[in-house]
């Protein structure tokens, strides 16, 4: 099997804009164009432009698709309308999380037939495949993998609504958050969604490979005139992180289930039928009630040095949780970090925790997520 990294549609153009590329999930993939800072900033003011083709997108279409994803995974997707989307997981039998979903309704394109989209982390992909692959036996519903016939391209930012309203006569305005609908973006043939991963407005274009340099070239001159720049993966990460959104392998992995990562919503427990790792998720529900072990919370440092996954937190000199992400926060001017501590220290406002740094414990302030929220 190629151990050498997978290529997007975008590849040359990252390169001949000076991008410094780095290996993700099996992918080259920009890291930054210049000054990570600037192009976080971009997003949070004006507007940022982003490849996301490493994603990984299964389609999932037939007369019991709606049934198959309510058997598979932990949302009520039959209940999801046409042209919406939803934020869910998909767990293993003992409630563990394979990974977060986004998965789209499309248009159905025959009658008694339901269209699905599903979008996984570019890392857990071929799981996801696999596993809806195998819980599919038994339902009049077809699996593929479309990995190959997207790319997908993310306008991020105040200006974004502006920036594609003069390419697209997409009905805009009436596109809700976590909503999708068809439309032609510069000429090209997109499913135009309104979701991200930034914390700001913002939209993802799926389009066909072939279509991908051309978009991107048509909303950079687009952009040209109120401030949007590319950006790589590393200001996706601070965004992220500043907005409190959970990264599979850090704030969720297999070792825990939704209710232990605070997103216990995401399971909808009065679905009809049964789905995977149901009972599993029943008793972790009824932990998260009684007995919490440990809770997600945002820190913010008191002092410069970064906190990183894996760092122990500390509190009356001993362990009380882990550090899932730092980095520097671009907004508040300080570090930040997401962490799993034990509830007796999870209340905002807690003093007396730190980070425990090569040795230092450095001090910091336990408070709720996100850390930033948009004026809407």
């Amino acid at each position: 099997m190629s151990t050498s990294p997978r290529h997007t549609a975008l590849d040359a153009l990252h390169r001949s804009l000076g991008a410094t590329m780095t290996d993700f999930a099996g992918w080259d993939m920009p890291l930054r164009y210049a000054s990570e800072r600037d192009e976080h900033q971009a997003v949070r003011t004006r507007a940022g432009l982003f490849d996301l083709s490493h994603m990984g997108e299964i389609t999932v279409t037939g007369p019991q698709a709606a049934d198959l994803l309510d058997h598979a995974l932990v949302g009520n997707i039959g209940g999801v309308g046409v042209g919406r989307a939803r934020y869910t997981m998909i767990c293993r039998e003992d409630g563990g999380i394979l990974d977060d979903l986004i998965v789209y309704r499309l248009q159905e394109r025959e009658a008694g037939s339901s269209h699905y989209m599903v979008v996984a982390n570019a890392s857990n992909a071929q799981v996801v495949l696999d596993a809806l692959t195998e819980r599919a036996a038994g339902f009049d519903a077809e699996v593929r993998d479309d990995r190959d016939a997207y790319a997908l391209i993310a306008v991020q930012g105040p200006e974004s609504p502006g920036i594609l309203k003069s390419l697209t006569d997409a009905d805009l305005d009436g596109l809700k958050y976590y909503a999708g609908l068809p439309g032609t973006v510069a000429g090209v043939p997109a499913l135009i969604a309104r979701t991200g991963y930034t914390g700001e407005d913002g939209f993802e274009l799926f389009v066909e490979p072939r279509h991908a340099e051309p978009l991107w070239r048509a909303l950079t001159e687009a952009g040209q005139g109120v401030g949007l720049i590319p950006c790589g993966l590393s200001c996706r990460d601070t965004l992220r992180l500043e907005a409190g959104m959970p990264l599979y392998g850090h704030e969720l992995t297999t070792a825990l289930t939704p209710f232990d990562a605070g997103l216990g919503r995401v399971v909808k427990f009065e679905k009809a039928g049964d789905f995977v790792g149901r009972a599993a998720l029943e008793a972790a529900a009824e932990r998260a009630e009684t007995a919490p072990p440990r809770k997600l919370v945002g820190l913010v440092a008191e002092g410069r040095r970064v906190p990183r996954a894996g760092m122990a937190v500390v509190a009356d000199g001993r362990v009380i949780g882990e550090v899932t992400s730092g980095a520097p926060s671009p907004t508040l001017g300080k570090p930040i970090a997401m962490a799993y501590v034990d509830a007796a220290h999870a209340a905002p406002g807690t003093s007396g925790v730190g980070v425990d740094i090569r040795g230092t414990h450095e001090p910091y302030e336990v408070v709720a997520l996100p850390f930033y929220k948009r004026q809407k």
